[in-house]
């Protein structure tokens, strides 16, 4: 049993600092028993408040380290059927829980919101919950392709994590001091697999982390902490056939026990004398950590929609974790928007508020949460016309979430949770985002930060979807609906703005105040005019736009989930793949023509032009755009026919051009507008080698495209201006790591108190 006698503080050296250790025991709890397991069994099976397989209760019972304690809190007594359970009260649930102590090898990371809606190499699980005689169950059925998944899922969880904080010092100075909130998980697999349970931590991940980080050693980074813990939980056991030997979760359990007996063998050695050593130390703070696990959830009782069974505990959990990481260690933005989202949606649901029956909102969560996936669209929608791919599941999504029986309560709901007095429909629209994408996230991952941003300036919510009455035509084709939506048919031009609206932000082809880069270079991003998102697509689904319906349609029917398109900006600009593998992709967004049979612009050669920003937003006012550059860029331009010295968004010429900057302008300004001018000539450098290299097969043998005085010159310049930015560079990120360093130890701090008081 573990020693209770007290002993001095240890100092030790930890990752360059020295490091208090005030708790240290000198003994290991001692491994439980079968004969104690199993009053777990008994005692939960006993208890009708507490619905859980026997398979949950063997995860529960292998979990704990005092087994006998978790099945005295099970057991009802005669004021309470719930015994000794902690009874927490959410919107629509009541959660029931037993507090104890549990081995560290035996807990799983769950889903981490703070990276989960990042774009992830390592796709998260299907998420289901499970149900007892129709009553809602604490046992949710995590789903991964195969049984690698898993493992990878868990390492990037772990991994991915500590990238973002660690409370390793104070762990091996204090232990886990706040408990983990954990339930039973039952981790089933697409390739047949058998299904493997164990207990899955929910809230304090990052302690959970962190702790594998303390036990991997002081010169661990965050890729060795996530494999510690992975060869912990899982060790060399692979997957075997159905009937042949002990059922996987059985053996990968007795992995873990034999591998908790050799580091209580390394800790007895490691404290063979008066003071431990430092591994004996990192041992014994992390064996067995305090947990909170929820083993029952009670539907309340109540008239109007309510959420099914099945999603019961799972909302009700993610309501207690958001109610905390809304206000105190907030989650990322996109984590917050999709929790507020859902929460919201699930509050309409709970309320019986809107216009929209019980089985339509069913749906929707299913879409909303990634429980229904794409494929399903026509069974759920009961429509075998509906094609079952990603993009028709974000128009569809949008269409119940932007309905007019939806959108209002929504927003209400929404606005509540998060506290504000008011929502703009841009708010709204930027809590869509994170939603929508879900599918294409991990590979589209270089432009999600700015399709997010794009939702958050409007997205497709635009003043007729969210007032004129319509629903989504289903069609493989969606050139087959310009005809319609050019006599008027809202449901066309409803479907056409959504759709193609989608494809455009998602690829990048429309950005967050498109006039940011206003009347700049088409190649570079640049847009005749400015105007916000969510007005770009209304005006390319007006009736009488041609030329912006065409874009729509051209933009939906072309999209792919798999990859980005070979003109994305991003594409071009950042990842600067060769010029060959650019050509290779086929993958591209095309320039409407409407002279042209098929409606595509092509070049001499017959080749498709590829669209740009500049195009799309031409396209939705072709009157406004001539008329902006008419006035941005005269006839009697001093440069030539069509040309402008380069201008800043105010009309001012920039440094280096034809206007000079006033000596009376204020620094700030100047700074700017050189910054600009650094940026625009590393860009134009950067296309024109670009151009050499392209033009060099076409050059013959003579000349050479450099000599070896101007190639070392170019050398020269090139690596003077590269030594500078590098120092620059160097001397913001120190500074941006000392920053980041002085708030880490201001959370440990705070949540060190609050760990204190809670105990």
């Amino acid at each position: 049993m573990t020693s209770s006698t007290s002993r001095p503080a240890i100092s030790v050296e930890w990752e360059g600092e020295t490091i208090i250790v005030s708790n240290v025991e000198r003994d290991l709890p001692a491994p439980s028993t079968g004969d104690e397991r199993g009053e777990v069994l008994t005692a939960g099976a006993a208890n009708p408040m507490v619905p859980l397989p026997a398979d949950a209760w063997h995860a529960v019972a292998r979990a704990v380290v005092t087994p006998e304690t978790v099945a005295m809190q099970l057991r009802p007594s005669k004021s309470s059927a719930g015994g000794l359970l902690m009874e927490e009260h959410v919107e629509g649930a009541t959660l029931r829980s037993v507090l104890s102590k549990a081995w560290l090898f035996e807990l799983f990371p769950g889903i981490q919101p703070r990276t989960g809606m990042e774009a992830m190499e390592v796709p998260d699980p299907r998420v289901e919950g499970t149900t007892d005689d129709g009553q809602p169950c604490t046992l949710l059925r995590y789903t991964y392709k195969d049984f690698a998944h898993l493992k990878r899922h868990v390492w990037q969880t772990v991994q991915g994590t500590l990238a973002l904080n660690s409370y390793a010092p104070s762990i091996l100075s204090r232990k886990v001091t706040r408990a983990l909130i954990t339930h039973p998980v039952e981790f089933a697999f697409e390739d047949g697999t058998e299904s493997v349970y164990g207990l899955v931590v929910r809230d304090g991940i990052t302690r959970l982390a962190s702790a594998w980080k303390v036990l991997a050693g002081p010169e661990s980074d965050a890729d060795k902490a996530a494999t510690t813990a992975v060869q912990a939980l899982f060790g060399t056991v692979s997957p075997a056939r159905h009937g042949e030997g002990k059922p996987l979760t059985q053996r990968i359990a007795a992995s873990r026990e034999a591998r908790r007996t050799t580091l209580a063998n390394e800790f007895a050695r490691g404290w063979a004398g008066s003071e431990p050593t430092l591994r004996a130390i990192q041992i014994a703070q992390t064996f067995v950590v305090p947990v909170q696990i929820t083993v029952g959830a009670q539907q309340h009782a109540g008239g109007g929609p309510a959420l099914a069974a099945e999603d019961l505990f799972d909302d009700a959990m993610r309501s207690i974790l958001a109610s905390v990481h809304l206000e105190f260690k907030e989650w990322s933005p996109a984590a917050q928007n999709v929790e507020v989202a859902t929460r919201a949606l699930k509050r309409v649901m709970q309320l019986g508020l809107g216009s929209l029956r019980r089985d339509e909102l069913q749906v929707v969560y299913g879409l909303a949460v990634g429980r229904t996936l794409p494929e399903e669209l026509p069974k759920e929608y009961g429509d075998d016309a509906i094609p079952g791919t990603a993009l028709w599941r974000a128009v569809y999504l949008v269409h119940s979430l932007a309905h007019p029986g939806l959108f209002g309560p929504l927003k209400e709901q929404s606005k509540a949770i998060k506290g504000d007095r008011r929502m703009s429909d841009k708010g709204f629209a930027a809590l869509l985002g994170p939603i929508v994408d879900h599918p294409w996230r991990n590979k589209k991952r270089d432009v999600t930060k700015q399709a997010r941003n794009a939702w958050a300036n409007g997205g497709v919510l635009t003043k007729d979807v969210l007032t004129r009455p319509w629903r989504p035509v289903p069609t493989t084709d969606f050139t087959s609906l310009v005809k319609a939506a050019l006599r008027g048919d809202d449901n066309a031009r409803g479907t056409l703005a959504v759709a193609g609206g989608i494809a455009l932000i998602a690829d990048k082809m429309l950005t967050r105040n498109v006039g940011s880069a206003l009347m700049a270079p088409k190649e570079k991003g640049g847009v005749p005019f400015r105007a916000n998102v969510n007005d770009v697509i209304g005006d390319l689904a007006r009736q009488d736009n041609e030329l912006g319906l065409w874009t729509l349609a051209l933009a939906a029917q072309r999209f792919e989930v798999e990859r980005l398109p070979r003109n994305s900006a991003t594409a071009l600009q950042i990842i600067r793949k060769p010029a060959e593998t650019d050509q290779a992709n086929d993958y591209v967004h095309v320039v409407v023509d409407l002279s042209a049979s098929d409606r595509i612009a092509r070049d001499a050669a017959g080749q498709p032009l590829a669209l740009t920003q500049w195009d799309v937003v031409w396209a939705s006012d072709e009157r406004r755009a001539r008329k902006e550059v008419a006035r941005r860029n005269p006839p009697a331009a001093p440069q030539g026919a069509g040309a402008l010295p380069r201008q800043n968004a105010a009309g001012a010429a920039l440094p280096g051009t034809s206007g000079a900057a006033s000596s009376d302008q204020p620094a700030a300004q100047l700074a700017a507008d050189n910054r600009r001018t650094l940026k625009d000539a590393l860009d134009d450098a950067r296309h024109a080698l670009d151009e050499l290299t392209r033009l060099e097969p076409e050059l013959g043998t003579w000349p050479p495209l450099f000599t070896t005085d101007s190639l070392k010159q170019l050398h020269t310049v090139a690596q003077d201006l590269k030594h500078d930015l590098y120092q620059r560079l160097k001397a913001l990120n120190d500074a941006v790591e000392q920053e980041e360093q002085e708030e880490r130890e201001e959370e440990e701090e705070a949540e060190d108190g609050l760990a204190e008081s809670g105990n």
